[in-house]
């Protein structure tokens, strides 16, 4: 799978070549990595995703959730580990910084699509699976229903305002599920559940929730501004 992965690496100029002239060959080869023949099948499950999408109302949001998911599980398949400074011995995956910016995409999703966003959410799983593996993709899965689970939970039972409990939702869900996303992804590649990856990965999940919060605390108060 870890091969397969390095195939689907390429360049701009494989699509659109040194003179600018449009390569089909490149284009196919980006979608369909593991298997050219899969192309159509691949381009058809592309069109319905759109129309899917488009039907439930989606816009540009709810497009770049649904290609966020599959591009950061994809990209732990071959980011390099970098040395955390100070320390030789010491190494991390650099996705695991952005991996907060999925929780701020989806939020914004959320909002044009309503709960639908859980449909979005099961075929940016599947389309990891056909690009990263399906043991990414199961742990992706996986990480995202103890995360649903959590909000719902807190949304159900509690009646904090709707700013904290998003970030009480993280904080209790960020370190369970990124255990299990890292250990799935120790599976296809060797030294990605390791401390400083889980700190990133955390950091930056507590950093999107705190964005997604402060977002939501000035609506809150603008609207208690008015009623009152």
């Amino acid at each position: 799978m870890f091969a397969v992965a390095r195939k689907a690496q390429w360049r701009g100029e494989h699509i659109v070549g040194v003179r600018g002239e449009f390569n089909m060959d490149g284009l196919i080869a980006a979608l369909a990595p593991s298997d050219a023949a899969h192309f159509p099948l691949v381009l058809g499950a592309y069109i319905a995703t759109f129309v899917m999408i488009r039907l439930f109302g989606g816009r540009a949001w709810s497009f770049v959730y649904v290609l966020l998911i599959p591009f950061v599980n994809w990209s732990f398949t071959w980011a390099p580990n970098l040395a955390v400074p100070g320390l030789a011995e010491v190494f991390f995956n650099p996705v695991t910084i952005v991996t907060g910016l999925v929780l701020v995409v989806r939020d914004f999703a959320q909002r044009e699509i309503g709960h639908r966003i859980l449909v979005v959410m099961a075929v940016a799983v599947a389309w990891s699976a056909y690009y990263a593996g399906p043991e990414l993709a199961l742990a992706s899965g996986a990480a995202f229903a103890i995360s649903e689970l959590v909000d719902w939970a807190l949304f159900t039972f509690t009646k904090y305002r709707l700013s904290t409990r998003v970030m009480l939702s993280s904080l209790i869900a960020a370190p369970l599920d990124t255990t299990i996303f890292l250990y799935g992804a120790e599976l296809i590649r060797e030294g990605m559940l390791t401390p400083p990856n889980w700190v990133m990965s955390v950091i930056g999940k507590l950093a999107g929730a705190a964005a997604i919060s402060a977002v939501v605390r000035a609506q809150e108060d603008k609207e208690l501004a008015k009623a009152s």
